[in-house]
């Protein structure tokens, strides 16, 4: 499948959860029935009523994610924030709160209907030091060094191109700046149909890395202090229903799948001396 292939399902996947949100439904990325965050066992129970009673309800039924990097990233008042692949615009949104008015959250989507959906929840909560960008994280339209702190929420695992991505997110943090993801990773080795067919059904896309493959893409890209925190790990029985309907015997198969997926928050920096996008690699040449 295509880069191209790829970008278009999720494109369409996640156009379509915008509509139903608009519609009055909950979201679900991972299949055409709304379960929701209140049913999806991959996007339950990740927000507390503290932080989603100040956003409106259309915020949170958008929400597709598998963490909440507004609560492990340590934002600061005055810094600015950048969420890769915004969806309803959740993520921004606290963040922006947590930031203050002397700070900024940017959201960066490339879905129009997840855009449109997340500056009106904007609109609704309030918020104004927040800005909803179009484009896609593969080549992410702010200027180098312009941001302190960079999230996302189960977006990375979707892209074709991840070392871009990672790439792209160096370029645009400033020096000393923060990565702070959640992201899907797995752990250990999986045979390849399995892995296939359960990352389709926790992220969507079956593109997940492994925490290893992961951390070496950070490095390369620049990053240091790198690490990888698990925060829920995915049981067999959490997908027995999909994999059941693709003749694999659950039962069978559950040794080498338990504890091998899991949703992780992923953080690493950029180096503090390091001003530009190629400095790091330069400097160690």
């Amino acid at each position: 499948m295509s880069t191209q292939d790829i970008k278009q399902i999720v494109r369409e996947k996640y156009g379509e959860a915008a509509r139903r949100v608009a519609a009055g439904s909950a979201s679900s990325c991972c299949g055409s029935s709304p379960c929701g965050a209140e049913a999806d066992p991959i996007t339950k129970d990740l927000y507390d009523n503290s932080q989603t009673s100040m956003l409106p309800e259309a915020a949170v039924k958008a929400s597709l994610g598998c963490g909440n990097p507004t609560a492990l990233a340590e934002l600061k008042p005055g810094e600015v924030v950048l969420d890769l692949g915004a969806g309803g615009g959740i993520d921004v949104l606290l963040s922006a709160r947590r930031v203050g008015p002397a700070g900024k959250a940017y959201g960066l989507d490339m879905t129009d209907e997840m855009l449109a959906l997340a500056r009106e929840n904007q609109q609704k909560a309030g918020v104004e030091n927040v800005e909803f960008l179009k484009g896609e994280i593969e080549k992410i339209p702010l200027p180098d060094n312009s941001v302190d702190v960079i999230i996302s929420n189960c977006v990375i695992n979707l892209s074709a191109d991840k070392d871009q991505v990672l790439q792209e997110a160096f370029r645009v943090l400033k020096p000393g700046g923060r990565f702070a993801v959640s992201d899907v990773v797995t752990r250990g080795e999986v045979p390849e149909e399995i892995r296939h067919n359960v990352l389709l059904w926790v992220g969507c896309v079956a593109g997940a890395l492994s925490d290893q493959d992961y951390a070496s893409k950070l490095a390369r890209a620049g990053f240091e202090a790198i690490e990888i925190e698990p925060t829920r790990v995915y049981n067999v029985e959490d997908a027995r229903a999909l994999l059941n309907a693709k003749g694999i015997d659950v039962d069978a198969i559950a040794p080498e799948v338990e504890g091998k997926f899991i949703s992780a928050f992923v953080r690493a920096a950029k180096p503090a001396g390091c001003c530009a996008s190629a400095c790091c690699t330069t400097a160690t040449a």
